[in-house]
């Protein structure tokens, strides 16, 4: 059985193998693209290119692993792009003997079913952290760490896989107490 402090000892190999599959499938430099901010780019990072492959869904989940506070429960955030990193990493901890849940927060509540915004097998109380794919501004990140906070869930961390905000999002979260990790920057990816 593996505990965080192994994927702790990994991350700078898993951060160095995942940076170098980014680079190969999800920066795109042929632009200009329109971000969710509004702001025109020449490049663009389509992270769900790697998170949605099983090798980059497996590098993402070490790194996320390598980096989360110890007592987190669940791990979660703005549907899509939250998704198939909280699953792949739920999966890795799993397998590496750790307990970890996958949630989901959806874009608004759905007014059938169990309605809601937030989805997974979660239990009220306990420490969650938000995920985000690619962030910008942090607006995304913040609107889940809202609906969660509001649901009764304590965020205790918020992790972008990338972020492109030049310290933007890092001041946010601090604004907001909210310790954050950004796992790769334009720099790492010679974008910068």
């Amino acid at each position: 059985m593996q505990n965080l402090r192994d994927f702790q000892k990994n991350i700078s190999q898993s951060k160095t193998e995942l940076i170098a599959l980014m680079q190969e499938r999800s920066v795109l430099t042929d632009g200009p693209y329109t971000l969710r901010s509004g702001e025109l780019s020449n490049w663009y990072l389509d992270g769900r290119r790697t998170t949605m492959d099983g090798h980059g869904a497996t590098l993402v989940a070490r790194c996320v692993l390598g980096v989360l506070e110890p007592g987190v429960q669940a791990v979660g955030g703005m549907t899509m792009g939250a998704d198939p990193i909280a699953v792949a990493t739920a999966v890795v901890a799993h397998q590496a003997g750790l307990v970890m849940r996958a949630f989901s927060v959806r874009k608004e509540a759905k007014a059938h079913g169990m309605g809601g915004r937030i989805v997974g097998p979660l239990h009220r109380g306990e420490p969650v952290a938000v995920l985000e794919d690619t962030t910008t501004t942090g607006s995304a990140f913040l609107e889940s760490i809202i609906v969660m906070q509001d649901a009764g869930y304590p965020v205790v961390q918020a992790i972008a896989i990338a972020d492109r905000s030049n310290g933007v999002v890092a001041k946010r979260m601090d604004e907001h107490g909210i310790p954050y990790v950004a796992l790769i920057t334009p720099e790492d990816l010679l974008l910068g």
